[in-house]
């Protein structure tokens, strides 16, 4: 729903890269896919996810680390004033929201509870549909 009807900014809507998102899908090397593409979340997200799945969480932390902060970057530039909507309906947001969900679920495992507590809080409230279909990932 748009927040800006009752008084909140409007979603952000990042812009679309759907070749990032088709050489992910298609089996790219995620390395390959985030040397070729340093600034999209979506992969770093995929090298957060892959590297935690392998059971490195310190490299998923990296990961996920990169990915938040090139997406808090890529907000910024679309109008994001620090907080408001960034629905997970929107497919190009999904890379950032990812990487939130990842950086709280490392951050978790390696004991660094005020930061995972922080990243789980701020990707409930930008996004309770994220929030929901990430959880337990």
């Amino acid at each position: 729903m748009d927040q800006s009807l009752f008084g909140g900014p409007p979603p952000t809507l990042l812009p679309d890269d759907p070749e990032i998102r088709a050489a992910l899908e298609g089996g790219s090397d995620p390395r390959a896919v985030a040397a070729d593409n340093p600034t999209s979340s979506l992969a770093w997200a995929a090298l957060a996810d892959e590297a935690f799945g392998a059971g490195n969480t310190i490299e998923s932390y990296a990961y996920a680390r990169v990915g938040y902060h090139r997406g808090l970057d890529l907000l910024r530039r679309n109008g994001w004033k620090g907080h408001g909507p960034v629905p997970w309906e929107h497919e190009p947001n999904r890379g950032f929201l990812r990487c939130l969900n990842a950086l709280a679920r490392a951050a978790a495992a390696i004991g660094e509870e005020d930061e995972a507590t922080r990243c789980t809080l701020f990707l409930r409230d930008s996004s309770s549909a994220a929030a929901d279909a990430l959880e337990g990932r």
